[in-house]
């Protein structure tokens, strides 16, 4: 009779929340509830009977798309069971959608978090599965701990999950990184402790899939690296920037078009527009952003400045930049 009350309790505490649209836009629970209840049609009470795995080939498809991701996660869930482990945790990276493509666990408990769909081949977002750490996460786009009864379905209020994201070398959304645990000792103080650990293997992750992307570029922090994320610039021999991470995308204001121009290391620390290449007598920066644009084609370059082939030639010689054809 006792799990009967406890059931009941926590679906009328779901209910009521939902219903009170004024928590929702304060609350990212209450608006995880509301999509789960409103917008996915889910009901707390009888969630959907677990999934089954995705078949192997389709799991194996997916992890191959994911291969850089995989490469470079797997010593890091090595690292969070080894630590997280102890306390009945298991480690698991998800793709983008919220399909489980890898997870670690004791093996004394591997077959427990199997029984929870706690294991590879199960999808756990926040459409399926209702509010939950993978699915939530993945959905604000931040970190995130569901704790126990703050999941969605009454049967998944005994897990407790600590989910961060993890974003690619280009600013988009390739992962979660999860600690998961089935136990009903695990308090939310422990939970916090976790999801910071969680949080800091995430940035770990995104840094050097951003190192991998840009294997010829010295990488520079930018504004906001540290506490807040990870915010890196990839810059090359002239001083030109080739790419950014999420954050720092975020905190200096470049977008796709920014980095097409190739703007130069000093433009974005300022915060300035790019010049324009086109009909401009720019100075090194310019002439260097046109030769890379045209993949070193002298004569292509100095018709997007606006100015003649044997005046690029005088240029290039006046600032020290290399013929590409020589």
């Amino acid at each position: 009779m006792q799990s009967v009350n406890v059931t009941r309790s926590h679906v009328d505490l779901v209910v009521q929340t939902v219903q009170d649209s004024a928590q929702a836009a304060t609350s990212s629970l209450a608006a995880s509830w509301r999509r789960s209840m409103m917008y996915h049609g889910l009901d707390p009470a009888t969630p959907p009977q677990r999934p089954e795995r995705v078949e192997a080939s389709k799991l194996e498809e997916v992890q191959e798309r994911n291969h850089s991701v995989l490469q470079v996660a797997a010593p890091v869930l090595e690292r969070l069971v080894r630590s997280a482990g102890k306390v009945g945790c298991c480690a698991i990276l998800s793709d983008e959608s919220g399909l489980i493509i890898e997870s670690q666990a004791a093996p004394a408990e591997s077959r427990e978090f199997d029984r929870w769909g706690l294991s590879k081949g199960f999808t756990w977002s926040e459409a399926l599965a209702g509010t939950n750490g993978i699915g939530t996460c993945l959905v604000e786009k931040r970190a995130m701990i569901i704790h126990q009864d703050q999941h969605f379905f009454t049967s998944n209020t005994r897990l407790s999950c600590m989910s961060a994201p993890v974003f690619g070398a280009f600013g988009e959304l390739v992962a979660a990184l999860d600690l998961s645990s089935c136990r009903d000792d695990m308090t939310y103080a422990m939970s916090l402790v976790l999801s910071t650990v969680v949080i800091d293997s995430a940035h770990a992750i995104e840094t050097e899939l951003f190192r991998q992307a840009f294997p010829n570029c010295r990488i520079q922090m930018a504004e906001g690296h540290g506490a807040s994320g990870v915010a890196l610039l990839a810059v090359d021999d002239n001083d030109l920037v080739l790419g950014a991470t999420r954050l720092a995308r975020k905190s200096l204001g470049i977008c796709d078009d920014v980095l097409a121009r190739l703007p130069s290391l000093a433009e974005i620390q300022r915060r300035e527009e790019p010049p324009q290449i086109t009909g401009t007598k720019g100075g090194p920066n310019d002439i260097r952003r046109a030769l890379l644009r045209r993949r070193g084609n002298v004569s292509a370059a100095a018709r997007d400045l606006g100015i003649s082939r044997a005046t690029m030639y005088r240029r290039m010689k006046q600032y020290g930049i290399a013929d590409p054809d020589c």
